[in-house]
């Protein structure tokens, strides 16, 4: 088959198209610029630059279906949140051409934070008690609520812009940065103690056939996950099939954050996109999944460790002594995701995208992550040239939440 991955500046999106290449497929990378480490893999038979999804829309679907046009590209593989764009065009694409991800509607009610805790109690899944503030008065009026809070923006991301005032992460972000409003919320919530559970899914058809739960021992700047250790599935395997099972006929990939407190699993947050599970699947699993054909879920066992060596190394440089040696221990201990490939090109250009990113933060270290998937994001907002019907179902998302 002839994939086309999208979003190519991403760890996992490299490994994408590994696993894709061995399992026998013929694979085209793109990004919105030309130094996206997964675009430089010796797995791809090319890689092409488009426009960017968020911020020329139109000329953005035009690339892709030149691209699709131009390498008979059999299906289209969003990694990260040019997926909503993709969705919401998917009748401007070429006719034949497959796109692996849900219906716009199913992908922007996961998506926004609100309309996600309705999601979420409708399935059966538990979530945390949830205010929801649409300015500044009503943020702190809802954090004055709990002795301690945790609150985010309904489209947020990558541990970025994290507000509370409990935890490692307390007083990094300040409230009289965050402004709420209707169009753009908050939500507030009791800061629950445990630690977070992740899982990544890929379902076709309804079903899911790929799946993975995992914890991140190790993270950057103590928000985004840099090791990844392969945990229990049956939690996160039951929940996912129960938000399948409301969504109705979805097909694409899943991955939910939780709060493991006391055993009990906290639905926190969904990205109906790919993240850092994919890489602790096998080729050989990821590729029998998206294809559909197996008859029971392809499970990660527990066990399975991957880590981002240069992220690790990194971030040795933001920790105390005290926890240096358990740091060191895994630099030697645990497998790193880029090993055995020998695929050292694209590693090469992973620089590249940190110092397009810190270029487009103007220097600002916290906003790297944030800067570097600006031109890719979807905050809500209405996507030029979508149906009718989506804008319609748009609002009525946006509706639920007062």
């Amino acid at each position: 088959m002839r994939i086309l991955v999208t979003s190519s500046r991403n760890p996992f999106a490299l490994n994408i198209v590994r696993k894709l290449a061995t399992a026998g497929h013929q694979v085209v990378a793109c990004d919105t610029f030309d130094g996206a480490v997964g675009s430089h893999s010796k797995y791809l038979l090319s890689h092409q630059v488009t426009a960017s999804p968020r911020h020329a829309t139109d000329q953005f679907i035009s690339d892709i279906a030149a691209i699709v046009e131009r390498f008979a590209i059999e299906l289209i593989l969003p990694t990260f949140e040019e997926a909503f764009y993709l969705a919401a065009r998917v009748s401007d694409l070429p006719a034949g051409v497959r796109l692996f991800t849900g219906a716009f509607e199913q992908l922007a009610r996961l998506h926004d934070k609100v309309s996600f805790q309705h999601l979420a109690t409708r399935a059966g899944v538990p979530v945390p008690e949830t205010v929801v503030a649409t300015d500044d008065a009503g943020l702190r009026e809802a954090t004055s609520r709990f002795e301690h809070w945790f609150a985010r923006a309904a489209f947020s991301r990558g541990g970025v812009g994290l507000l509370t005032n409990t935890g490692p992460l307390a007083g990094q972000v300040g409230i009289d940065d965050c402004h709420p409003s209707p169009e753009q919320p908050w939500l507030v919530q009791p800061f629950v103690s445990g630690p977070m559970v992740c899982s990544y899914s890929v379902v076709v058809d309804g079903r899911v056939i790929g799946h993975c739960t995992y914890r991140a021992p190790e993270l950057w700047r103590k928000s985004t996950g840099i090791t990844f250790l392969a945990v229990d599935s049956t939690q996160t395997l039951d929940h996912t099939q129960r938000f399948v099972d409301v969504l109705g006929g979805y097909s694409g990939q899943l991955s939910f954050d939780y709060v493991d407190h006391d055993g009990e699993l906290l639905a926190i947050e969904c990205n109906p996109r790919t993240t850092n599970g994919v890489m602790l699947m096998s080729s050989a699993q990821f590729d029998l999944a998206l294809s559909g054909t197996a008859t029971t879920p392809q499970v990660v066992e527990p066990g399975v460790e991957k880590q981002l060596t240069a992220a690790v190394v990194a971030n040795l440089f933001g920790q105390r002594l005290s926890h240096l040696p358990d740091t060191v221990e895994d630099l030697f201990r645990v497998p790193d995701v880029d090993a055995g490939w020998h695929d050292h090109t694209a590693m090469l250009w992973a620089p590249a995208a940190l110092v397009h990113g810190a270029r487009l933060s103007h220097g600002k270290r916290q906003a790297v992550l944030a800067a570097l998937a600006d031109d890719i994001v979807w905050n809500g907002e209405p996507i030029s040239g979508m149906s009718a019907a989506d804008a319609k179902e748009l609002e009525a998302i946006h509706a639920q939440r007062f």
